[in-house]
């Protein structure tokens, strides 16, 4: 079976204009595999097919893998898409200081190199009242770091009941052992006390660390020490304590009332040395981890030869940096915090306001999950459109697969979407993507 040639192709009145969008190579790599296509296959094409076929393959070659999703899973912090949506001042930051060029480490008033973390320090000290602080990619690189610098051919103290496992093969134990570090366990999986870690404090004992537990909570038969137990006896013994805090909660009043999570504002006046978190967890900002504490201490980490391999980039300085002004001048301009500060009544109104705009669809009490590894077993009221469709599975497909992207989530056979999660700019495109 014969086919027309690759010149041939190129000189059709379909081809000619895709010299306007693509490189000629790229152009030719589309015709042939449209022609090798159809010879495996052995099935017989006029030009017109071949070329409409290319087409198709050009068009798919350049499509981001990338895409923006909407969200009606009820999972805030949901990991898969991202976490924290960033705010519109983040986004104008990001347009504004990468565009050009900005002033990352340069001292303008001085006009000598600067450092580029003081950026986001003189708004950190503002939040927070830290003495010093320093950004990197993210909390495990911010712990990696640490122990690195502070227990790296030491021994650090942990309770059994903190070695946790945040998700994503991160282990609390295999990060002190790249570290460096020799774990030693405290205590028993659910009690441990504050003279269990006395009595395992040797001359080798550089750290004390305490975890945040993330996914999990504890329950019962349960003892933790007091964080000031663990500070004293840091202090007493000139061994550096360590709180990894996780999830980023600037303060409690941040939660609506009844969630529970521990906060860096309470951290920080228990009087941890260091106290590193998450910037796109409950903080509502982008990817980073943080770590506030004293000063000496965040000087060495800052001189740690691991610190050109671990600090932020522009893009996300600038992302950061509008992130945190929006905690200055009003935390609801997060759209993280407009989620969880959402009432029910309204969920419920706008969830009433979907449905009749889709056939057969009804409406919903539900439960939404903050998620992130924060507020393990708490969740929030909320209100959901629920769409009952033959194989679920398959539309639930469908609507991931479309443009826009929408994930749902599959409960008693039927199709649910949490409106706590939906954006009110997004529910135009949502009724179009199920219509």
């Amino acid at each position: 079976m014969r086919y027309p040639s690759i010149d041939r192709l190129l000189q059709t009145s379909q081809a000619r204009p895709w010299f306007n969008e693509f490189p000629r190579p790229q152009i030719v790599q589309g015709l042939r595999q449209a022609v090798q296509e159809a010879r495996e296959a052995g099935l017989a094409r006029q030009e017109e097919e071949l070329v409409q076929r290319a087409e198709s393959l050009l068009r798919q070659s350049v499509q981001p893998s990338l895409v923006p999703v909407i969200n009606a899973t009820g999972v805030l912090l949901h990991t898969n898409l991202g976490r924290s949506p960033l705010s519109s001042r983040a986004l104008e930051h990001v347009q504004q200081l990468c565009s050009g060029y900005c002033n990352l480490e340069l001292d303008l008033e001085s006009g000598s190199r600067g450092h580029r973390d003081r950026h986001l320090h003189k708004l950190l000290k503002q939040l927070t009242g830290c003495e010093a602080s320093l950004a990197v990619n993210n909390c495990a690189a911010a712990m990696l770091l640490i122990v690195d610098e502070f227990a790296r051919g030491r021994e650090v103290l942990v309770s059994r009941g903190e070695l946790v496992e945040i998700g994503g093969s991160f282990r609390i134990p295999e990060v002190l052992q790249r570290g460096g570090a020799r774990l030693i366990e405290v205590g028993t999986t659910n009690r441990t006390y504050a003279r269990d870690f006395a009595a395992a404090v040797t001359p080798e004992t550089g750290m004390i660390l305490s975890t945040h537990l993330s996914n999990f909570a504890q329950m019962g038969f349960v003892t933790a020490p007091e964080p000031s137990e663990l500070v004293s006896l840091a202090r007493q013994h000139g061994i550096v304590s360590v709180l990894d805090l996780g999830s980023g909660l600037l303060d409690r009043h941040r939660l609506p009332v009844g969630l529970l999570e521990p906060d860096i504002l309470s951290s920080l006046a228990q009087g941890w040395d260091l106290v590193a978190f998450s910037g796109d967890k409950l903080l509502g900002c982008a990817q980073a981890g943080f770590v506030l504490g004293k000063s000496e201490y965040i000087q060495r980490l800052s001189r740690n030869p691991w610190m050109r391999a671990l600090r932020l980039d522009k893009l996300r300085l600038a992302a950061l940096q509008g992130g945190l002004l929006d905690h200055l001048l009003g935390a609801n301009n997060l759209p993280l915090q407009a989620m969880l500060n959402q009432s029910s009544e309204n969920l419920k109104k706008r969830a009433q306001r979907l449905a009749r705009k889709l056939p057969g669809a009804r409406v919903a009490a539900c439960r939404s999950s903050i998620g992130g590894g924060t507020t393990p077993g708490q969740e929030l009221d909320s209100w959901a459109v629920c769409l009952k469709v033959e194989q679920a599975d398959q539309f639930a497909r469908k609507l991931r697969q479309g443009n826009p992207s929408v994930l749902t989530r599959i409960q008693e056979g039927k199709i649910w979407m949490d409106l706590r999660t939906i954006l009110p700019e997004q529910e135009r495109a949502l009724v179009l993507a199920l219509q």
